[in-house]
């Protein structure tokens, strides 16, 4: 059975620093934007999002009359523990090793009380992997973490070359799982 996931990054936090688990509104005040994004969705499919309010809050404004599943946690973005709410450069300079290995070799290494890369695709993937079991299309509300996760499976590359790819607060990338279970990428970070 085929199932087309159509994954929408939530609306922008203007925050700095890490953001993970973090529960932040998103900014939603481009009606306009929201507008041409739900109306590039399908009609009829499902909408499910990340239970973060960011996701959920863009998950309700993109969702019109299409059906409205129940938030999954497994959805939310990269745990940053530690490191949550912090730049870059106050953890690099604390911890330049682990801060550069993070970025540099995504895989095992997490921040203090965070998770890891692996940790988050893992989790994500099974996410993805119950949503496609339902098969047909459904609209997916996450984050950039979450979203690159399906990106780098997809095109089966390393982490460290899908950290690259640009995923625009409100954009939409479309994974496809065919009947033989393979994840193909339709399009990424497109801006409606």
């Amino acid at each position: 059975m085929t199932a087309r996931l159509w994954w929408v990054r939530h609306g922008p936090t203007h925050a700095r620093g890490m953001i993970g688990w973090t529960d932040l509104p998103a900014d939603l005040s481009d009606e306009a934007a929201i507008g041409r994004l739900s109306a590039s969705l399908p009609e009829g499919a499902p909408v499910i999002s990340s239970d973060l309010d960011r996701a959920r809050r863009t998950a309700d404004a993109i969702a019109g009359s299409r059906p409205r599943l129940g938030d999954d946690r497994d959805l939310r973005e990269l745990h940053f523990g530690g490191w949550e709410r912090r730049l870059h450069d106050d953890i690099e300079a604390e911890d330049p090793g682990l801060a550069r290995a993070f970025w540099e070799r995504p895989g095992d290494l997490a921040p203090p009380g965070g998770e890891s890369w692996n940790a988050l695709s893992a989790r994500v993937c099974a996410a993805a992997d119950r949503l496609a079991a339902r098969g047909g299309d459904i609209i997916v509300v996450a984050h950039f973490g979450a979203i690159l996760s399906q990106v780098q499976r997809a095109r089966a590359i390393p982490a460290q070359e899908a950290f690259a790819q640009h995923i625009t607060p409100l954009s939409l990338t479309v994974t496809e799982r065919g009947p033989a279970g393979r994840w193909t990428l339709r399009s990424v970070n497109e801006i409606k």
